[in-house]
């Protein structure tokens, strides 16, 4: 059996392992980047070794310096979890070399998987369907742009060596065929190290559905049942569960039948998954995507419908112990939830920041929370930007829902910019509850997941002006003789009164406050509200919403709803105006990957001019407007912040001869 683990990863993932290894009486070793120091992972293990600074590929991706780390902390195993080394054969190599256990397939499974165009011709000499595309090494853009034409649009360009939605876009017609390669390339490059991509027919209301395989160095290979995951954006889950909605038995046979068979052909050991997509207009036609060779982010659902715990079954499994004869069982319904530092009203970018607010719902067995970040972490630019999964289970799909829409409700991360209110929508969502999704979802309903949110009703503006009343020097000095000793608002000839101004997304709102007999009163243009011991009345109705100050604002939290503002300084000079169309600036901070503007160029709007990434995303910045490049500050490899202007342009557009 394995003694000392250790964890070639981070977050919750990290935090994942180490909880069921501690469980089996298995001392743990996490690793750790300069940027990961005070990381919770890091905090949880038995023992902790640095691997080098905060960008992944000199730590995380490093492998001689995880196999230095395991050496020096006695491990004599090492688990990947997901995503950096998981699923490189030669960091497995690497492990056997040392005389470590890899907690993981052996690397020759690892290799036949790796490479997406050769697991397609290994399973499509296997009898397994697959997508109409080309899967060829030849990558000439000029034969890739053929084969599009030939498959037919709209098409999916997608990274050979990888997944996670890296180096992946759709292409409607053949005019944009170029632009998206150049990005699929670039990002897989970045992430994977490796810029072939494959060609498919892209299905248009294609479900991601999904096989758990098990497998044991005997050959026993087990089916742990399906999920679906067809919520998605940017090609990446945001919602997963099991059992798949509407799936007949017959299906879900056939589909484990298939995944057992694509595990038994490589040779296969350890936890997996086989990828599916299948047609919504057709539900009984499925197609074989790829195999991931590693556990998935999604396995919590997994473990909630069976009752298993997959990476005790991994540790068994690397320990050279055969699987359970026991046939697997499925117990109701889990739905995950992938909570997100990001902007959904900003195409998905990104964000970035320190929590300083951070509650998890307490709902006993019906929810489980994964998560790597504590109150107080800070969210930065190196690592992918999931903070947390939610999972929830109950007997039924409808009782998982709801008790999902509780779950969410009663979640509170306040500090940098999430995806929480996504969520909550996907949730109350018809569409959801009734089970329709596809990986179009989302885009389809836009106008309602993605609307701009209402401005904040009355109760929280009340809220917020209460809490500024309410602030230590606003209160009474404590000594009944100081003429300070009163907070009535008295005043000789009037009645005490003041305003409150709050600005949100901003907009400017003054909340009148007056004093009477009783207390005082708030009011906005023809609502009131009372304030009487703390709480508020209105329409008779006492509320108590949460108020919480910190990171320059007041949140106000109600009916799982959030709002947040800011209490303008009208002291503070005004900034100049700047005209946003005479520079390109860093939407987010990231490392400069390409530039493509040079000073004296004449550009038009639109123009691609550098490439940011962060957060493992590549995001094209283009020129604003039609124009002429006057200065360029970006440096290709270097790391800008937010705000860094990249490129400038003159004042004035040249007139065109």
């Amino acid at each position: 059996m394995i003694r000392t683990l250790l964890i070639a990863n981070r977050g919750e993932i990290a935090l994942r392992i180490i909880r069921t290894a501690r469980r089996m009486g298995v001392r743990t070793v996490a690793v750790f980047s300069e940027a990961d120091a005070r990381a919770a992972h890091v905090a949880a293990a038995d023992v902790a070794v640095p691997i080098g600074p905060a960008p992944a590929r000199e730590s995380y991706l490093s492998i001689p310096h995880i196999i230095e780390a395991a050496r020096l902390s006695g491990a004599d195993a090492v688990h990947p979890g997901y995503g950096f080394l998981s699923e490189n054969a030669g960091f497995a190599e690497a492990c056997a070399e040392a005389g470590l256990v890899f907690v993981g397939p052996p690397s020759s499974a690892i290799r036949a998987m790796g490479s997406k165009s050769a697991a397609k011709a290994l399973m499509e000499a296997a009898g397994v369907p697959l997508v109409p595309g080309y899967h060829g090494a030849d990558q000439d853009p000029a034969l890739l742009a053929a084969e599009a034409a030939r498959v037919g649009y709209p098409v999916l360009i997608k990274a050979s060596a990888g997944g996670g939605g890296k180096g992946m876009r759709i292409v409607a017609e053949p005019g944009a065929f170029a632009e998206a390669l150049a990005v699929a390339r670039g990002e897989a490059m970045s992430a994977f190290g490796d810029d072939q991509v494959l060609v498919e027919r892209y299905l248009t209301r294609p479900r991601h559905i999904e096989i758990q395989v098990f497998a044991d160095a005997s050959g026993q290979t087990v089916s742990l049942f399906e999920r679906d995951c067809s919520i998605q954006r940017r090609h990446q889950k945001v919602v997963e569960e099991a059992p798949a909605p509407g799936l007949s038995p017959e299906l879900r046979a056939r589909m484990g039948e298939a995944a057992c068979a694509a595990a038994r052909a490589i040779g296969y050991v350890g936890a997996g998954t086989v990828e599916f997509i299948a047609n919504a207009d057709a539900p009984e036609q499925f197609f074989f995507m790829e195999m991931n060779t590693r556990l998935q982010v999604e396995h919590p659902v997994t473990e909630m419908v069976t009752g298993l715990d997959l990476v005790e079954w991994q540790l068994l499994v690397a320990s050279g112990e055969k699987l359970s004869s026991t046939e697997p069982r499925l117990q109701g319904h889990a739905i995950e939830v992938r909570l997100y530092a990001e902007d959904p009203a900003r195409d998905f970018m990104p964000a970035v920041g320190r929590i300083h607010h951070l509650r998890w719902p307490r709902m006993g067995r019906a929810v489980r929370i994964d998560s790597g970040v504590r109150e107080g972490d800070a969210v930065t630019v190196h690592y992918d930007p999931m903070l947390a999964k939610l999972i929830v289970h109950d007997a039924t799909r409808e009782g998982a829902v709801r008790q999902l829409r509780r779950a969410l409700a009663a979640t509170e991360l306040l500090g940098v910019q999430t995806n929480l209110a996504l969520l909550r929508r996907i949730a109350a969502h018809p569409d959801f509850a009734a089970g329709a999704v596809d990986t179009g979802s989302i885009g389809r309903h836009e106008a309602t997941l993605l609307a701009p949110s209402e401005p904040a009703p009355f109760v929280a503006l009340a809220a917020a002006a209460a809490h500024v009343l309410a602030r230590p020097g606003t209160q009474a000095s404590g000594d009944p003789h100081s003429p300070w000793g009163s907070t009535s608002g008295w005043r000789m000839n009037a009645p005490g009164q003041r305003t409150v101004t709050l600005e949100e997304g901003g907009t400017a709102q003054a909340v009148q406050v007056q004093w009477g007999a009783h207390g005082p009163t708030l009011a906005l243009h023809d609502e009131t509200a009372a304030l009487r011991d703390g709480r508020l009345v209105i329409d008779g109705a006492a509320l108590s919403p949460k108020v919480i100050e910190g990171g320059g604002g007041i949140t106000v939290l109600h009916g799982g709803e959030a709002w947040t503002f800011v209490e303008p300084d009208t002291l503070a000079p005004r900034d100049g105006v700047v005209e946003g169309g005479d520079r390109l600036v860093a939407p987010m901070p990231g490392r400069i990957v390409v530039v493509q503007a040079e000073p004296g160029q004449t550009v038009a709007r639109g123009t691609v001019l550098v490439v940011l990434e962060a957060m493992k995303v590549q995001m094209r910045l283009t020129a604003p407007r039609d124009g002429v490049v006057s200065a360029v500050s970006a440096v290709a490899g270097a790391l800008v912040e937010e705000g860094a202007e990249l490129v400038g342009f003159e004042t004035s557009t040249p007139s065109r001869g």
